[in-house]
């Protein structure tokens, strides 16, 4: 597998395992606006080298996701700020949210400081 993006864990905002029972978490660079950072996972090294596109693997810490659904604005926000919305429901709804990254159904992991997440191309 190719990894092209990866990025590490730098703090958790308070409020982050909250969004964990609505199957999400937020994404966010270190500069994140002071009033959305108790609500992200904040993260540092932010580096993305080809288009996220569905069926890569989305790596949280230990745990692999598969991509199902990439909205139309998570390569721009991904890129330039570090901020995208992960959704653990498999877009099962069919939903499409710009800022969305929808990843196969399955439990979030619990995210933690030091941990990598990466994108990987199979």
């Amino acid at each position: 597998m190719k990894k092209y993006y990866s990025t590490v864990v730098q703090e958790l905002g308070v409020q982050v395992h909250a969004f964990k029972e609505a199957r999400m978490l937020i994404l966010f660079n270190e500069n994140a606006p002071k009033e959305l950072r108790e609500y992200c996972v904040l993260h540092c090294g932010n580096k993305l080298e080809d288009t996220v596109r569905a069926g890569d693997v989305f790596c949280l810490g230990k745990e692999e996701y598969r991509i199902v659904f990439v909205g139309s604005e998570v390569q721009k926000n991904l890129r330039d700020l570090g901020h995208i919305t992960l959704r653990f429901n498999g877009n099962e709804e069919g939903e499409s949210l710009e800022g969305s990254l929808y990843l196969e159904s399955k439990g979030v992991a619990d995210v933690k400081v030091g941990d990598e997440i990466a994108i990987y191309r199979p």
